[in-house]
C-alpha cells in the first residue's frame, strides 16, 4: 500500500506545527512552554474554581485542544500521532494550572491503556505535591458485545463529559460534585463508529484495507479495525445498523436507549467525510431515532474527535434530562464548539410550503381566439424543429463541450409541448412570454434554461402595453441584454450572442421603416442571424450552447 499524502512540513514536527497554528489563530489560548501543552490564556479566571485538563495521543483534531476555553477544559496535553502525551507534561500543566489559583485539577481521560498509565502516573506524582486531583475515565464505546478486559474505549463522547464537566466548573462547583455527575453522565453515553476507508499515521501507509466495496463497523480511532465488515449499502441502513447495534440489549456495552428517552446526538465526521455525507447522515440518524419514538433534543453535526484523514463517521448519543441538557447549552469560548443544535420537540414539522400559482388545465381548445391558434401552430412548429434536431445538436456539443446540447433542447420542447396540450393561450403576450419563461427554467435546466428564461421574462416587460413590430424588436433587445448582462458574454465569444445580436441590430431598423417595408426588415434580421452563426473557416469549432 502507498503512503498517504498529507500536508506538512515534516513528520517529526508535525504535532507542534499544529499547536502552533492553533494558539496563534486564537487569542484565548497558550502553548505551555518546552511541552505541548495548550492552556487558556485567561488562567487567572481559575481562581478559586476546579481547573479540567485532559488530552491525549494527536491526530483527533479538533480533539483535544480546539475545546480549550471558558465554559470547557482548561488545558490539554497532546502527544506524539495516536500516541499518549509523557506523565512530564501531563505534571508541568497540572502544576501551571495550580499556581494559577486553581482550587483543584480533574483529569478526563480517554479509555486507552497508555492514557490512564501517564495520567495515572502525573495524578499520583501531583498528589504527592499536595494537589487536590482527581481523574475520570470516558468509555463510550458501544462497539464490543461482550466486556474486555481493558473495557470499552473512550471516544467521540468524550466530548461531551469536556462541555458537561465546563459547565459544572464555570458555576464553581467542588471537584466531589463534578465527578460524581460527570460519572453518572458517563453511563448515559454511548457511540459507534463506521468507516469507508481508513487512516494513515504521517510517513506511514493505511492500517488497514477495505475493498471499494466494504465498511468496517465498531472501529476506534486509532486507525484500528473495527468488530466486523460489511458490504456498503445506503445511508439510512448504515444509520439503522449503527443505532441498532448500539442499542442491541444483548450488548454488554449498549446504550440503554427506551421509547420516550431524551437524547442529545453527535454526528462526528471521522476526518474524511464530505459534508454532504454528514448532512445525509445526520438527518438518517435524526429519523431512525424518531421513528423509535425518541425524542433528539439536541443535535451536533460536524468534526469533532477525528482519526486523522479516515473517511467515516460516529455516532455519539447522550440519554439526557433538564440538567444535562441545560449543561450541554451552557456558554463556551472553545473555538471547536459549535452552535447548539435544535431544541424543538419531536414531531416539528421541517418543511414550509411554497406558494403555488393556480392554473387552470382546459379540455377543449374549441373557442380559442384565431390569434391564439396560429401562436399555438408557431410554437409546435419550433418545438419540433428541435426535437429534429436532437442528435445533431448534441453532435456539435460534443465537439465542444459535454455533448448534451440537444438532449437539453428537446426537454424544453416536450415541456412546452405538454404546457400547449393543457393550457388556453394567454391574450396578452407578456403573459404567454412569462409562461413560456417558467416552462423552461423548471423543465430546461443548465445554463441553457437560465439564459433562455432570462431572455424571456426580459422580453415579455416590453409587451405590457404594446404588441406591434417596433415593440417586438424592443422586446428581442431587452432579452439579448439580459442575457450579455447576466451570462457575461459578448458578440464574437462564440455563444448565441453571435446570431441574436447581429439580427436585433436589424430589428432596430423597424423603428425608422417606411409603411410596407416590414417584412423586409424581418428577412434581413432573420439573414443576418443565419451569417452571425456561421463561423469563419480558420475558427475553432462553436460551442452549441450558450457559455457564462
Amino acid at each position: 500500500m502507498e503512503v498517504h499524502k498529507k500536508l506538512l512540513n515534516s513528520v517529526e514536527g508535525c504535532v507542534d506545527d499544529a499547536l502552533l497554528g492553533l494558539v496563534t489563530s486564537h487569542p484565548g489560548l497558550s502553548l505551555l512552554q518546552g511541552h505541548r501543552v495548550v492552556l487558556r490564556s485567561d488562567l487567572h479566571a481559575l481562581k478559586g474554581k476546579v481547573a479540567l485538563l485532559s488530552g491525549g495521543g494527536s491526530g483527533h483534531e479538533p480533539a483535544h485542544a480546539g475545546y480549550v476555553g471558558q465554559g470547557m477544559l482548561s488545558g490539554v496535553v497532546a502527544g506524539a500521532v495516536f500516541t499518549s502525551p509523557p506523565p512530564g507534561s501531563i505534571l508541568a500543566a497540572i502544576r501551571a494550572l495550580t499556581d494559577a489559583g486553581a482550587a483543584a485539577v480533574l483529569l478526563i481521560v480517554k479509555n486507552y491503556t497508555g492514557d490512564r498509565l501517564n495520567f495515572g502516573l502525573a495524578l499520583e506524582q501531583a498528589k504527592s505535591e499536595s494537589v487536590s486531583i482527581a481523574m475520570v475515565i470516558v468509555s463510550d464505546d458501544c462497539a464490543f458485545t461482550t466486556t474486555s478486559k481493558a473495557g470499552r474505549r473512550g471516544l467521540c463522547g468524550t466530548v461531551l463529559i469536556h462541555k458537561i464537566a465546563g459547565a459544572l466548573a464555570e458555576e464553581g462547583h467542588h471537584l466531589g460534585e463534578i465527578v460524581d455527575k460527570v460519572n453518572q453522565a458517563s453511563k448515559l453515553i454511548g457511540t459507534l463508529g463506521v468507516c469507508l476507508n481508513p487512516c494513515s499515521v504521517p510517513g506511514s501507509c493505511p492500517t488497514f484495507h477495505l475493498a471499494s466495496d466494504e465498511i468496517e463497523l465498531g472501529l476506534g480511532i486509532h486507525g484500528e479495525p473495527g468488530i466486523k465488515r460489511t458490504k456498503l449499502t445506503t445511508a439510512n441502513e448504515v444509520v439503522k445498523m449503527m443505532i441498532d447495534h448500539m442499542t442491541d440489549p444483548s450488548s454488554q456495552s449498549h446504550l440503554p436507549l427506551s421509547a420516550g428517552n431524551s437524547v442529545v446526538l453527535v454526528v462526528n465526521n471521522l476526518g474524511g467525510l464530505s459534508c454532504l455525507e454528514l448532512a445525509i447522515v445526520t438527518g438518517s440518524a435524526i429519523h431512525c431515532l424518531e421513528s423509535r419514538h425518541i425524542m433528539v433534543a439536541r443535535v451536533v453535526s460536524g468534526t469533532f474527535m477525528t482519526a486523522l484523514e479516515m473517511s467515516g463517521v460516529s455516532l455519539t448519543l447522550m440519554v439526557a434530562d433538564d440538567e444535562l441538557l441545560r449543561l450541554f447549552d451552557s456558554d463556551t469560548r472553545a473555538p471547536a464548539w459549535p452552535a447548539t443544535g435544535r431544541t424543538a420537540l419531536t414531531g416539528q414539522t421541517h418543511l414550509i410550503q411554497p406558494s403555488v400559482e393556480e392554473t387552470t388545465v382546459v379540455e377543449s381548445f374549441e373557442n380559442e381566439a384565431p390569434e391564439a391558434v396560429l401562436v399555438r401552430h408557431v410554437l409546435q412548429s419550433v418545438c419540433s424543429s428541435l426535437l429534429a434536431l436532437h442528435e445533431e445538436l448534441n453532435a456539435l456539443d460534443r465537439a465542444a463541450g459535454d455533448g448534451d446540447c440537444g438532449t437539453t433542447h428537446s426537454r424544453a420542447a416536450v415541456a412546452i409541448q405538454d404546457w400547449l396540450q393543457t393550457q388556453i393561450i394567454p391574450a396578452s403576450y407578456t403573459q404567454l412570454l412569462s409562461a413560456l419563461a417558467k416552462v423552461v427554467q423548471e423543465h430546461m435546466g443548465g445554463s441553457s434554461g437560465a439564459l433562455y428564461s432570462l431572455f424571456l421574462t426580459a422580453a415579455a416587460q416590453l409587451l405590457q402595453s404594446s404588441s406591434n413590430l417596433v415593440s417586438w424588436a424592443d422586446a428581442v433587445h431587452a432579452g439579448t441584454e439580459a442575457i450579455k448582462r447576466y451570462g457575461g458574454a459578448e458578440p464574437g465569444d462564440r455563444t448565441m450572442l453571435d446570431a441574436l445580436c447581429p439580427a436585433v441590430k436589424e430589428l432596430q431598423k423597424l423603428h425608422s421603416c417606411p409603411s410596407g417595408g416590414e417584412m423586409e426588415v424581418l428577412e434581413r434580421a432573420v439573414q443576418q442571424a443565419k451569417l452571425g452563426h456561421s463561423p469563419p473557416v480558420s475558427s475553432q469549432p462553436r460551442r452549441a450552447e450558450p457559455v457564462i
